[in-house]
């Protein structure tokens, strides 16, 4: 079975290049300072260069889901995404993706210009994203989430909630070839776990959709590296991606475009 599918319009799957995501958070409390906007101009700044450095869609978040982070309102989220989303779509000469759980924010940004909604919770939170993303006719991509996202500690696990995300987005009227799965490596789950569904992630394709990962700078790769901080998991970041990326997957997720794109483009080659 040949996988097929695309992000706001950027063509994924079996035999296409890899895909480049990068990450631009505009909340102060996302664990990895440097990705940070701080302010309209840095946004505009990072996304630029982002581009420049070959990345294939930009991913905005208005807060972060790092496990230890409190809970941010709702009114705060939207606030943040409102005073920064159009200026980062008016830079962008790709795709722009809403990193969020919340219909409100999903359905602000989508007529604000993006194209495709990344909700860690897999419908669970909001189940109205997968209306507003069909309503729109953009992408939607949907991370294993059971009770709270990336709790899923098997890839087994991981494969059960996907097929019912995957479902309620296509009943509800998401177009099944802009649905993307994403296993949901870290969110504080045990270290041994990440690792293992690293490993498993060909297991994914069953779901016959086009598979996305982060692995970027995330705890468990500080945990293999003796525990680095943050700024200092990058080198364990590219093993994990070259991994990933050799065991099928189709979109990576990354802070770190440039270099993540070099690792990516070696790996293609081994697989």
């Amino acid at each position: 079975m040949r996988i097929l599918g695309e992000l706001g319009g950027v063509l994924l799957g079996d035999g296409l290049p890899v895909r480049i995501v990068g990450i631009l958070n505009l909340g102060g409390e996302s664990f990895y300072k440097a990705s940070i906007a701080r302010s309209i101009e840095d946004a505009v700044r990072k996304v630029t260069q982002f581009i420049e450095e070959g990345a294939d869609i930009i991913d905005v978040g208005g807060v972060s889901t790092a496990p230890g982070v409190p809970e941010i309102p709702l009114k705060v989220e939207y606030e943040r995404v409102r005073r920064f989303l159009k200026h980062i779509v008016d830079a962008s000469s790709v795709p722009v993706s809403i990193d969020t759980q919340n219909a409100e924010v999903a359905e602000y940004a989508l007529s604000a210009g993006a194209s495709i909604v990344n909700d860690v919770s897999g419908l669970r939170k909001d189940p109205r994203i997968a209306d507003v993303v069909a309503e729109f006719g953009a992408s939607l991509v949907v991370m294993a989430c059971r009770e709270k996202p990336g709790d899923a500690l098997s890839m087994q696990q991981a494969i059960n909630t996907l097929r019912r995300s995957v479902s309620m987005a296509i009943e509800r009227g998401v177009k099944s070839s802009r649905i993307v799965v994403d296993p949901g490596i870290g969110f504080g789950k045990p270290f041994n776990a990440d690792f293992v569904l690293l490993k498993e992630l060909r297991s994914l394709r069953v779901l016959g959709k086009p598979i996305m990962v982060s692995v970027s700078r995330k705890r468990f790769i500080g945990y293999a590296l003796g525990g680095a901080p943050p700024e200092e998991r990058l080198h364990g970041s590219l093993a994990a991606t070259a991994v990933a990326v050799y065991e099928g997957v189709h979109a990576i997720r990354t802070h770190d475009v440039k270099v993540t794109s070099d690792a990516v483009k070696v790996a293609e080659k081994l697989r």
